[in-house]
């Protein structure tokens, strides 16, 4: 069969000198058959698409904890606006396409219930701290060990924090997840009435445009006219600026101090209490996870991380809310 064959001489034909080619990936940890149709950054694709951990982000905060309404961005549909943004940006350069998007898909798996605010409390009660974006990798190579190449892990290990992906790919979905969160969550904000479409930072927005496509457009835009042709994915000084701007202004309005978060502290409560709970009772869980060789505090941070926003609440139900036993009620006032 010549499929697979295909695929690679069109990377080899069409694609960029500074794109990441499938037949020269540094390859898995462990060697496996090639498959006859896919190339190797495909089947990473496949492998994150159809992994548990990703379809739990359905019911994995975005800023909003367990939101009752059915628009609100969820940790699934975030991944899958970055995915859209950095493919769009990788077409556009003769990049990686498949290898954009396989980073993209896998680039939140680890995180925790209730977002942000589960990271931070696990990063608190987990002896060697807890980062999402390392969770991640771990829940690929050992928790599910899907055997994902090394293109794919660096750029799920490095899409935050301070150290830049080796491929353009990584550093294409390191940018195209703060263009996604920034823009989705003004939506949001707005729609909960955090904030007005009065009161944003307009003199910021309009380095950008008026409106949420247009906004997207135009950083994505000045993002593939700046790294054309270079070995380096960057946006122009003044958008870069303008970006960060607006990543604070975020900060400010929506990610700290606002209605956004009233209930945080319930979140944290339910995180830390559930940690205490198995560290005392392990022997419900350690069966369940492949990590068992790793101390009983990495094991149960790795199952509380995997949870879903409601699995964690109903846990937390079972486990410290008491429930009537209506048996017992009526036996004793007979």
């Amino acid at each position: 069969m010549d499929i697979k064959q295909n695929f690679i001489d069109i990377e080899n034909t069409f694609l960029s000198k500074f794109a990441t080619k499938s037949n020269n990936s540094k390859g898995r940890n462990k060697p496996e058959k090639p498959c006859a149709i896919r190339t190797e950054f495909q089947r990473d694709r496949d492998r994150i698409l159809h992994n548990k951990a990703f379809r739990r982000l359905k019911h994995k905060t975005q800023v909003f904890i367990s939101p009752a309404k059915d628009h609100y961005r969820t940790r699934i549909t975030h991944t899958l606006e970055v995915s859209q943004i950095a493919r769009t940006i990788a077409r556009a350069l003769r990049l990686n396409e498949d290898l954009t998007e396989a980073i993209a898909l896998g680039h939140d798996l680890g995180h925790t219930p209730f977002g942000h605010t589960g990271e931070e409390v696990l990063n608190t009660l987990l002896p060697n701290g807890f980062r999402h974006n390392e969770q991640s990798v771990r829940i690929v190579t050992i928790l599910d060990d899907l055997n994902l190449c090394a293109e794919t892990l660096d750029g799920i290990l490095n899409h935050t924090g301070a150290i830049k992906p080796y491929t353009l790919e990584g550093q294409i979905v390191k940018i195209a997840d703060r263009i996604a969160y920034l823009n989705h969550d003004i939506d949001d904000g707005i729609r909960a009435g955090i904030i007005s479409e009065e009161k944003l930072p307009h003199d910021i927005l309009a380095v950008f445009g008026d409106t949420k496509s247009e906004r997207i457009t135009s950083m994505v835009t000045d993002m593939v006219i700046n790294s054309m042709n270079q070995n380096e994915i960057k946006m122009s000084k003044p958008f870069h600026e303008a970006l960060i701007e607006l990543r604070s202004w975020m900060f400010k309005n929506v990610y700290v101090g606002s209605m956004a978060k009233n209930e945080e502290h319930k979140a944290k409560k339910i995180i830390t209490e559930l940690y205490y709970y198995f560290i005392e009772h392990y022997d419900e869980i350690f069966y369940k996870t492949k990590s068992i060789s790793d101390t009983k505090e990495r094991v149960v941070a790795d199952y509380i991380a995997g949870m879903t926003d409601r699995f964690a609440i109903q846990t937390y139900v079972e486990k410290f809310v008491p429930t009537s036993w209506e048996g017992s009620f009526k036996q004793s006032i007979l």
